[in-house]
């Protein structure tokens, strides 16, 4: 069952698609952060897959600051020819959502789901994609009482030498975490990759994190042309795996 819900937060209303098992039951939440193309069917069915494993997820419009989704216009298909002018309106977007207001907005989501009734009370599982595998790694470190899993998949600037860079909060991570790393990942190089694996191994994080080899950066996303079938289930394996180690459906 899908709906689409408001979510109060200190800076407005986030527009977000919620969907759980259509049993009357409550089910442990998954919080899915989208990549920077936004919410939009792509999502949708990604969320509807962990509901058939068992879980309620709740897919939030990370750029509800500038209007409900989807916020700029999309193709249905996203092919190599849009994406340069998509992304000219939506570098802004993602450089407008700060570290400060990606925490603020996560407390506002974790209450939100503490009180849904579809959502069953205790720690939650995150997954994030692109630039939403940065808000996973954020959230786990930010919320560590809350969050009891966490996953990433072709994320981009997880580990900068940047003050404000996500790995820099491993040392505040409970969770168990998973990583799927794109190969030859422009946004994340491999000397980021070792700069995230050196922080989590000496922060005694659990965690897991392969490379892709031959995927490209978006790898899951159906709706584009760096879909890669093989490794989106791939992801899916790893993902379910990891959720059901933490959070048994």
């Amino acid at each position: 069952m899908a709906t689409s819900v408001d979510i109060p937060t200190q800076d407005g209303v986030a527009d977000a698609y919620l969907a759980h098992p259509d049993d009357g039951a409550a089910h442990p939440a998954v919080l899915l952060y989208m990549d920077a193309f936004g919410l939009r069917p792509r999502l949708s069915e990604m969320a509807d897959r962990l509901v058939a494993a068992g879980y309620t997820v709740l897919v939030p419009n990370v750029f509800y600051r500038h209007g409900r989704a989807p916020v700029v216009d999309l193709p249905d298909f996203i092919d190599d020819d849009a994406r340069p002018g998509l992304f000219g309106q939506l570098v802004p977007l993602i450089q407008g959502l700060t570290p400060e207001a990606a925490d603020r907005d996560a407390d506002a989501y974790l209450s939100w789901l503490a009180a849904c009734p579809q959502a069953s009370g205790g720690p939650i599982g995150v997954t994030g994609y692109c630039m939403g595998a940065r808000l996973a790694l954020r959230v786990a470190g930010s919320h560590p009482d809350r969050v009891a899993a966490a996953a990433g998949f072709h994320g981009g600037r997880l580990a900068t030498d940047t003050p404000d860079s996500p790995h820099l909060l491993a040392d505040r991570i409970t969770a168990e975490l998973y990583f799927g790393h794109a190969d030859q990942d422009p946004s994340l190089p491999p000397e980021q990759i070792e700069r995230l694996e050196k922080a989590l191994t000496e922060a005694g994080v659990r965690h897991r994190a392969e490379v892709y080899a031959g995927a490209g950066h978006g790898y899951t996303m159906a709706d584009t042309t760096v879909f890669d079938p093989q490794a989106t289930e791939r992801h899916w394996t790893a993902l379910l795996d990891l959720l059901g180690r933490n959070l048994p459906a």
